[in-house]
């Protein structure tokens, strides 16, 4: 893990800025078992991000869409078709589930995707 720390103001105000492809041109989405990284920028060109894209081999569901920020903090990541997360109180998210960076926690924290949202993955 890193030894970066975001306050949380200012981890939600990057999860927040609206963010565009660095490069145009198309991205290649990856095959199975395959992982994309693709560069993106905020629209003042000051923040810069990587969208992490993995596909399982074995388990065609299975895929994590992440959304990092200084390289190596993760800020928002999707898991599908994978195992239930536990949180660091205990509790258990089954999966489809979402992590958003928890100050202190970094990407530890898993919560339970709203009903109706990502039926079909």
């Amino acid at each position: 893990m890193t030894d970066i720390v975001l306050r949380q103001d200012k981890a939600n105000a990057l999860i927040a800025i609206p963010k565009r492809a660095e490069h145009s041109g198309p991205i290649t989405w990856p095959d199975l078992g395959g992982v994309i990284q693709a560069p993106l920028v905020s629209e003042d060109r000051r923040e810069k991000f990587i969208l992490d894209v993995s596909r399982g081999r074995i388990n065609l569901v299975k895929r994590t869409n992440q959304l990092r920020s200084h390289q190596v903090i993760v800020l928002v990541r999707l898991d599908f078709g994978g195992p239930p997360h536990r949180n660091p109180d205990g509790d258990e998210s089954g999966c489809p589930h979402l992590h958003v960076y928890k100050e202190g926690y970094a990407d530890k924290w898993a919560y339970p995707l709203p009903e109706g949202i990502f039926t079909e993955y």
